[in-house]
């Protein structure tokens, strides 16, 4: 049987409904549209509007904002502040949908075992965020108008607390009453390109753990009684993925059997080239029963999770907070 590729990312979603037909895709009940920010961030906006275009994609009804960086935007500041604008711009399309006052409660949760550098997206934002529900509270002549009660939470994992992502979220969730909840966690791309290079905005919350294969009780409006959007960052990839990739990279370098003097060699990179995705259920059998399932980071994920964190951070302190820029963002942290 056909394993199902993991696919957190709904553009990628889409991309294997493409591959997957061999005539030209029905996109009923999906649209997308795709637009580029300076001539360097690419933003691609899938909508599924109905139950045709879950069946197709996968995915539940909604709005899914897909933001992809430049691979080496790390230490560029110019380019690190126009993806903070960029992010925080589009998420506020979907903030604006269910925030009207500056009374507004929102609820930030950071997703993720902070003991794992590469699953630690999810409380590195919160360490970066304007905590401000408590300075509401007790100081409201110190904060400016605009400024939302933002309050944040790490519930940690299952395997450290014993106790349910979402029984934690769900038990503070009920006591706050939020307007909004944001969910913040790692994701597991089937691109090497897009690791660590691509932020997902989606409002129709999310399921923790899925990315590794953990899936946990889901997030979303039906489990918490509130909206929850979803922010999801690719930092691991599948061993089979990378595997896969490399397979690609050669069948492309190499340009077809023209430029291959060895026959055999010639051969069976065409067959290799001709598999598509079937060559990633091949590896998986070859790996699996030997060294189980791996997943991969890249060794400098450290520094990269320290600043795509600021990055998801400062979109959100912007997006919620009216009149809040870059430069303001240290006042309240």
């Amino acid at each position: 049987m056909k394993e199902q590729i993991r696919c957190d990312l709904a553009l990628e979603a889409k991309e294997l409904y493409s591959e997957s037909v061999e005539q030209e895709p029905d996109m009923s009940g999906i649209s997308i549209r795709e637009y580029s920010e300076q001539d360097i961030i690419k933003v691609t906006r899938v909508i599924i509007h109905n139950s045709k275009g879950e069946e197709s994609l996968g995915k539940p009804i909604g709005d899914y904002i897909t933001i992809e960086m430049p691979s080496r935007f790390y230490g560029e500041q110019k380019i690190y502040e126009e993806m903070c604008r960029v992010c925080a711009k589009e998420l506020k399309t979907l903030t604006d949908k269910f925030l009207s006052g500056d009374d507004d409660v929102v609820l930030v949760v950071g997703l993720g075992n902070q003991n794992i550098t590469a699953d630690a997206l999810g409380p590195k934002v919160i360490s970066s965020l304007m905590i401000t529900r408590h300075l509401k509270e007790y100081v409201p002549d110190e904060i400016q108008k605009g400024v939302r009660s933002v309050c944040g939470i790490v519930p940690g994992v299952l395997g450290l607390t014993g106790i349910e992502t979402g029984e934690i979220i769900q038990g503070v969730t009920d006591r706050i009453k939020p307007k909004l909840v944001i969910a913040i966690d790692a994701l597991c791309s089937r691109k090497m390109e897009r690791v660590n290079t691509t932020i997902q905005i989606a409002d129709t919350g999310i399921t923790p753990g899925e990315g590794v294969g953990n899936k946990r009780k889901g997030l979303n409006r039906d489990t918490l009684g509130v909206p929850v959007i979803a922010i999801g960052v690719p930092t691991v990839v599948d061993a089979a993925t990378i595997a896969g990739d490399t397979l690609d990279m050669l069948v492309d370098a190499a340009g077809g059997d023209s430029k291959i003097k060895d026959k055999p060699t010639a051969k069976i990179l065409k067959i290799i080239g001709d598999m598509a995705d079937e060559k990633y259920d091949l590896i998986r059998e070859v790996i699996r029963p030997e060294f189980g399932s791996f997943i991969v980071a890249p060794k400098d994920v450290d520094t990269i999770i320290d600043d795509i964190s600021s990055v998801v951070a400062n979109g959100i302190n912007i997006a919620v907070n009216e009149g809040i820029t870059l430069s303001d963002v240290d006042r309240y942290r």
